[in-house]
Formats: C-alpha cells, sequence, structure tokens
C-alpha cells in the first residue's frame, strides 16, 4: 500500500511563494492583452481599470483585418526566425561535435571565446556587420537579418549541444562504423537522433532570438519590406502620442509564437538549460 504524502508547513509556504511570483511575473502579460481590449478613452482613466469595462477587438480588427500591413510584419519576422533557428543548427551541430569528440589543441582556449563572445552586447557586433554587409551588398535584405541573429546565437548553441554529444558514448560510433557506416553517416544516423533534445532546445532559443530581433534590424533595415514585427510595433508611437491599445494588440499576437513555443517545448528547453551547464 501506497502511503499518503505528508506535506509540511514549509512546502505549502514555499508553494505559495511560488504562486505569488508567478503571478507577479504574470501580470504585465495580463495588463498587455487587457489594454489591447480597451477603447482609447479607457486607457487613461485613473485609476486605472483591473478589468475592461467596454472590451472591444477593434485595435485586432483594425491591425490584423482592415488593414494588413502588420501580417506582412509578421511574414517577415518569420523568414529571419527560421532562417536564424536553420543556420546556427547547420553551423552549430558540427562545431560542438567535433569539439565534443575530436582531438585538439586549444580547445579550451576556444570554448572560453565562445564563452567571451557570448558575453558581447548585440550592440557592439551591429556596427562592424552594418559596415560588412554594406560592402558586400547585403543590407536591406533578410540574409544580413539572418547572419546577423546568428552570429549572437551561434556561440550559445555551440556550447549547449557539447555537452549532449559528450553524452554520447563513444563506443556507438565505433559499433556503426564496424558494421559499415562512415564517420558522417554515424553521425547522421547514430548521433543526431540521440541529440534530438539539445537540438530542439537550441532551435527554440534560436527561433526566439530571431523572432524578437530589435537591434540588428534597425540598424540594418531601412525598407519597410524587409523589417520585422518589431519594428512594425513602432509605428505606433508618434511624436504626439502612443497608441496604446494598438500597440498593445500587435505585442499580444507577437507573443503568441513565444508562448506557444515555451508551453509545447517546457521539457526539452530546461533540460536544455541544464545539460548546458555541464562541465567535463
Amino acid at each position: 500500500m501506497i502511503g499518503k504524502t505528508v506535506y509540511k508547513g514549509r512546502d505549502y509556504a514555499m508553494s505559495t511563494v511560488g504562486w505569488v511570483l508567478t503571478l507577479v511575473f504574470l501580470f504585465p502579460v495580463y495588463w498587455m492583452i487587457a489594454t489591447s481590449l480597451k477603447p482609447m478613452g479607457e486607457l487613461f482613466v485613473i485609476p486605472p481599470h483591473l478589468f475592461p469595462h467596454e472590451p472591444t477587438f477593434s485595435s485586432y480588427v483594425d491591425n490584423f483585418l482592415k488593414n494588413r500591413a502588420m501580417l506582412g510584419y509578421i511574414g517577415n519576422s518569420f523568414i529571419i526566425a527560421t532562417g536564424t533557428m536553420a543556420l546556427t543548427l547547420l553551423l552549430a551541430t558540427p562545431a560542438a561535435y567535433g569539439l565534443a569528440r575530436l582531438p585538439m589543441r586549444g580547445k579550451a582556449a576556444i570554448l572560453i571565446l565562445l564563452l567571451a563572445t557570448q558575453m558581447l552586447p548585440s550592440i557592439m557586433l551591429a556596427m562592424p556587420l552594418f559596415i560588412a554587409f554594406s560592402k558586400v551588398q547585403l543590407i536591406n535584405s533578410f540574409t544580413a537579418l539572418i547572419v546577423a541573429n546568428t552570429t549572437h546565437s551561434l556561440p550559445f548553441a555551440i556550447l549547449v549541444l557539447r555537452p549532449y554529444f559528450l553524452s554520447v558514448p563513444g563506443g556507438l560510433e565505433e559499433a556503426a562504423m564496424i558494421d559499415g557506416c562512415g564517420k558522417f553517416s554515424a553521425f547522421r544516423r547514430i548521433i543526431l537522433p540521440l541529440v534530438k533534445p539539445g537540438l530542439l532546445t537550441v532551435g527554440a532559443f534560436c527561433f526566439l532570438w530571431g523572432w524578437g530581433d530589435f537591434l540588428f534590424a534597425l540598424t540594418l533595415t531601412s525598407n519597410e519590406a524587409i523589417r520585422p514585427l518589431t519594428m512594425g510595433l513602432y509605428k505606433f508611437i508618434g511624436e504626439y502620442g502612443t497608441q496604446w491599445n494598438h500597440l498593445m494588440a500587435v505585442a499580444t499576437i507577437a507573443a503568441v509564437p513565444i508562448i506557444l513555443i515555451f508551453i509545447t517545448m517546457q521539457k526539452y528547453i530546461v533540460g536544455g538549460i541544464t545539460s548546458g551547464a555541464m562541465k567535463d
């Protein structure tokens, strides 16, 4: 017979603290959604209304049905985020595998360099990238934004994926090669399926970085046809005021992919962060 779990007062206290902190962190998300449902006249009421008294979906209708310009920005964001995710995985996977498996000199120095690069703020990369892309005529292109975001996400991806490759027994590759697989075939058929959680974790984070990019979009583009949703949000911020209900409506739609990714891939993301913290 399985005994019942006995909860102590400390357990209830910790649970209460956890719920309170969760509500505190989620309140800005609620306020964003509530603001998007308020008419303009209700936004500046003092004291502010915690719940919309006259909820309306006019902000969503105006920005996504009547005027579909925001849909173009959303499409651009998907292109940039998907391209960043694909390019980062394409480059980070063999790099992490090499750092985990291949004997090489200066491996520790490479890892320290990757960690130091990860600590650099994006603003330090924006101007050098702008000059480089100007020389090769890549300004105002999806390629520039994808490459720029990849330079920011690549060190993180390598550092997270490397412990996954280290956790795979080397005997599996040797057994596959004895059975007739080449080095690349063993890597593709045996190793990659075993590190799938790490690939999903890195892919999710890289997609979110590309989706939420603002700095590179600001410095590397001036063409509205290329700019992502983060730049489209600034259309509601004018010299004489801000259209908060429209701004929050578009921001709510922009947050939907982020929320869905974290809900559906929570297990992999948490596991990937924990695995990436391991040392060898």
